[in-house]
């Protein structure tokens, strides 16, 4: 006969079958396992809620009755049936016998509208969770069901979205552990992108970008620009490959000829020689100085014919080195060239903020979103106040450097979801998606207190930093160019009236 199970063992059993009956973690359902476990009665626990329920919604109107409610309470808090019946009793014959029942409280029943909405929001939710989950669809579909009935059964409902938010939580948490995953993957295959480049110095940059985008908090517009400089990296890649081939099959050429020319250099060099012994043999035999004379010049002529060989040969040696050295430096002068294009294709290369051309590919990405979630999208142009002048007196370079130090506090200012791009000189554009008007103009006036507190240190002189400002928010069908034409105006209402503010375009 087997031991009895220790208490501990039990519990641990009966949540073990909690979650693999998919139950919510109620102290009920967890009574019910345990003494399932333990062969133990399952007796109903005392349903005290309720019963507070019930005695709060009774209403005295006399002072009999306002003591059987105060009997009733006390009856609940000991968990004395007998004490809740006579209690009971008690407030109804205070009230002049049986026949009368005691008045309640009418509970309060949920509204259609926010049945509607919540259903809404259920339907909103789940494609975030995916369809893996049979369990969880089944009981989405039977919650969604019982909200779009006539007459709710709010108890019902009640057990349902509990129910639902526990298995909802399991899941969501579960997609956090996929996404983290796959982030780790990711990261993962860049690296090894950059580890197995024989020439990675032309790489370097692309996989650092890479991985800085694919640091969470993520966003669509990382993922985005993720995938932009992915493509970036893959078209230089394959382009620079195809070049690398055809350098090689050129290479082998060359390689072939030398080959070839110094075979021939070989075979004349042992002709040569031949001759020479030939030669130096038959002036052995000759007794007359005349005879010599035919001889001298046959000599003569084969070493002549013998030097400008040589010198042929190392022409076309020279000729052939200097095609090797080209297509070296051609294939160096690629690299630089694809990397260099592929940096500037959307980022200005002075304050790594996206170009024109970047600017334009993301306002057609966040309008598209505005217009497809019904959000807000705001956007601003600012430009620097006295730059001409801080130009002049401390030169471009320190110019320059004012613009990289306004583009870096922006990005510390800005949310992940934020774009910064240079529209152009000293001006800038923020998108700020999710963004109504007022909050976009908080947004900018912030950035300017930021601006501030962080002083530009020119040499060892503080430069106090300040720009103007226009704020618009995009109608639902305006283009980017006109909410922009409209921040511009504004911008310039803001330096008419000052510098160093904010106006709403």
């Amino acid at each position: 006969m087997s031991e009895p199970k220790q208490p501990f063992e039990i519990a641990r059993e009966a949540l073990k079958r909690l979650a693999a009956r998919q139950l919510a973690p109620t102290p009920a359902n967890y009574q019910a396992c345990y003494n399932e476990i333990a062969k133990l009665p399952n007796i109903v626990p005392f349903p005290e809620p309720p019963l507070r329920q019930l005695a709060e919604a009774l209403v005295a109107r006399s002072p009999e009755q306002k003591l059987a409610v105060e009997q009733l309470g006390a009856a609940i808090a000991r968990r004395s049936w007998q004490g809740v019946q006579d209690a009971l009793l008690g407030f109804v014959a205070a009230a002049g016998g049986p026949a009368r029942e005691p008045e309640l409280k009418i509970l309060p029943v949920l509204p259609v509208e926010f049945a509607a909405k919540l259903a809404r929001f259920v339907e909103c939710v789940l494609p975030a969770l995916g369809d893996d989950n049979e369990r969880i669809s089944e009981m989405s579909g039977e919650f969604l069901h019982a909200l779009r009935q006539p007459e709710l059964d709010l108890p019902a409902v009640q057990g349902m979205l509990a129910n639902l938010s526990h298995q909802v939580l399991f899941a969501a948490e579960e997609q956090v552990e996929i996404k983290e995953s796959l982030l780790k993957l990711l990261h993962l295959i860049i690296e090894n992108i950059g580890e197995l480049s024989l020439d990675d110095s032309w790489l370097k940059g692309q996989v650092d970008g890479l991985l800085a985008t694919v640091v969470p908090p993520l966003s669509l517009r990382h993922l985005d620009e993720m995938e932009r400089r992915l493509r970036d990296v893959m078209v230089k890649q394959s382009e620079a490959k195809s070049r690398s081939i055809e350098a090689q099959e050129e290479m082998r050429q060359m390689l072939s000829a030398f080959i070839e020319r110094l075979a021939t250099m070989s075979e004349s060099s042992a002709a040569f020689q031949g001759r020479i012994e030939e030669s130096a043999r038959l002036i052995e035999g000759i007794q007359r100085v005349e005879d010599l004379a035919p001889l001298l010049k046959d000599v003569i002529g084969a070493t002549r014919s013998m030097v400008e060989e040589t010198a042929q040969s190392r022409q076309q040696l020279q000729v052939l080195q200097e095609k090797v050295l080209n297509t070296e430096a051609e294939l160096v002068q690629l690299h630089l060239e694809l990397d260099n294009a592929s940096a500037l294709a959307r980022h200005d290369p002075l304050t790594d903020a996206l170009n024109r051309k970047g600017l334009d590919e993301a306002l057609v990405r966040e309008i598209a979103n505005m217009r497809r979630k019904e959000t807000p999208l705001s956007l601003s142009l600012l430009d620097i106040d006295n730059f001409k002048k801080l130009n002049d007196r401390l030169g471009h370079e320190a110019g320059d450097d004012a613009l990289i130090h306004l583009a870096n506090i922006a990005r510390k200012c800005m949310r992940p979801t934020d774009t910064l791009a240079r529209y152009g000189g000293e001006e800038f554009v923020i998108l700020m998606p999710d963004t109504p008007l007022e909050n976009g103009i908080e947004v900018m006036t912030r950035l300017q207190r930021e601006l501030t507190k962080a002083f530009f240190l020119s040499g060892r002189e503080k430069v106090l930093i300040t720009f103007s400002a226009g704020v618009a928010q995009l109608a639902t069908e305006e283009s980017g160019a006109d909410a922009i034409k409209r921040a511009d105006q504004a911008m310039y209402l803001a330096k008419r009236a000052g510098k160093n503010r904010v106006m709403a375009g």
